[in-house]
């Protein structure tokens, strides 16, 4: 295929993904790594490092536009950061020693990936998570000052929120940040649940603040990716342009869905994700 056509093709592929990704509260590689994989003739580990650039992208594009309108938690996300960008720079340097020293070890990596993926699409399918109610805030929540308020336009008020059970969230944040160094993916689409069914944010405030935790711990792991040089400027720059336009038309969606429009994009983005990712990897190691 002609290079220009490829440049197209990408750009229009990532315009879409950057729409659909503020709106999930994903950075899009979770979309676009196993995707892209499967349409494109590019090396995974090409496609790993684009990924991480589109999410950082995505999120660095939405987030000013969703902490204007006090949805993103600019404290929650400075402090969950803290804590996985050093597991986010160490799962960069296993993936990459994965795919490239170990025989079919990215069919490995895309399996764990996939079956990890349906484990969070089960467990928020059965979650109520537009409006979580929060019983009792933790001591280490209410020292942060873990809480905020946003304007909701499906209810025509002021909705208030607290974060709590921070503690207890951190090694669910340790063990996202890792995943998600190792898997090119960006963090959101784990971030949102444990924010959402743990640490009790309405869903709204969840996909927002994932947005900013992804500006954050995305940028690291990619360094990884760039040293190594497996970030190709064939490949991303076409896919940040299309995700820095797209994540802006996302992010002004995102202020007017309804909650519960929200949630079903996010379950159906994380069943997708995951069935394309068991797929490959079942393939790849000649089960299916």
């Amino acid at each position: 295929m002609d290079p220009i056509l490829w440049l197209l093709v990408l750009f229009i592929f990532s315009l879409a993904i950057g729409i659909l990704a503020p709106l999930a509260g994903v950075g899009g590689g979770v979309l676009f790594v196993p995707l892209s994989a499967a349409i494109f003739p590019f090396n995974i580990d090409f496609i790993r490092g684009a990924g991480l650039a589109l999410a950082l992208t995505s999120a660095l594009s939405s987030s000013p536009k969703l902490m204007e309108e006090g949805l993103a938690n600019l404290k929650a996300s400075i402090v969950i950061a803290v804590v996985s960008v050093a597991s986010a720079i160490a799962g960069s340097i296993i993936g990459l020693w994965v795919t490239n020293k170990i025989p079919q070890g990215k069919y490995y990596i895309y399996l764990t990936l996939g079956i990890v993926i349906l484990l969070i699409f089960l467990v928020m399918l059965k979650g109520r998570v537009e409006f979580p109610e929060v019983k009792k805030v933790d001591s280490l929540s209410q020292k942060l000052g873990l809480y905020g308020s946003w304007y909701e336009p499906s209810l025509g008020k002021v909705v208030e929120y607290k974060f709590t059970r921070t503690l207890h969230s951190i090694p669910a944040f340790i063990g996202v940040g890792l995943i998600a160094g190792m898997f090119g993916l960006g963090a959101g689409w784990a971030n949102v649940p444990v924010l959402n069914l743990l640490m009790c944010a309405p869903i709204k405030v969840a996909v927002s603040t994932s947005m900013a935790i992804i500006a954050l711990n995305t940028s690291a792991a990619l360094w990884i990716y760039i040293i190594k040089g497996a970030v190709l400027p064939l490949i991303v720059i076409p896919t940040v342009i299309g995700m820095t336009i797209g994540s802006r038309i996302g992010a002004m969606l995102t202020v007017k869905a309804r909650p519960r429009v929200i949630r079903i994009i996010v379950l159906v983005i994380l069943l997708v994700s995951a069935l394309v990712n068991i797929h490959k990897g079942l393939h790849g190691l000649g089960m299916v």
